[in-house]
């Protein structure tokens, strides 16, 4: 084989690099039927990781009832507690504490994003928003996101 058929050849594994490079990057674009599936398997997903989580945080703390959130809001879970209490002036006061987690609607982005606030006797301590790309995302992050929000708030309460 001489030199011209040899450079031909050459330029040939090139396209071909190029042309394989590009069709690797089209299968790792997610279709929109992909990316709403993705998004609908992390909601069913977190909810139910919220309402299990939700309801061990419950149980720690007698008095909280867990509340189901679906909607235009999002899906998840709440929690709360109405306290009644004596001030120091001696006169009864009622407090509510809420916790509430949920994954927001399908957006026009491709993101996954949760949301949470915290209320502790009738103060709002804590407003949480955390998105991720659908593609990049991960069912563990988005626990371990969920799992430090809910740590947060019972040692805010634990501590009141």
């Amino acid at each position: 084989m001489n030199f011209d058929d040899q450079l031909e050849k050459a330029i040939e594994r090139g396209q071909q690099r190029i042309t394989k490079r590009e069709q690797d990057r089209k299968e790792k674009t997610l279709s929109a039927d992909e990316i709403k599936r993705r998004h609908n398997d992390f909601r069913l997903h977190l909810s139910e990781h919220i309402e299990k989580s939700l309801k061990r945080l419950a149980d720690r703390f007698p008095g909280f009832e867990y509340d189901i959130i679906y909607g235009t809001k999002g899906w998840g879970g709440a929690i709360h507690r109405q306290d009644l209490t004596r001030g120091p002036d001696g006169r009864a006061g009622s407090f509510f504490s809420r916790l509430e987690l949920s994954v927001r609607p399908f957006n026009d982005y491709n993101v996954v994003n949760i949301a949470g606030k915290g209320t502790i006797a009738d103060k709002e301590l804590f407003s949480w928003n955390h998105f991720e790309d659908i593609d990049e995302a991960t069912f563990e992050g988005f626990e371990q996101k969920l799992n430090n929000w809910m740590i947060q708030f019972a040692e805010q309460f634990a501590a009141r």
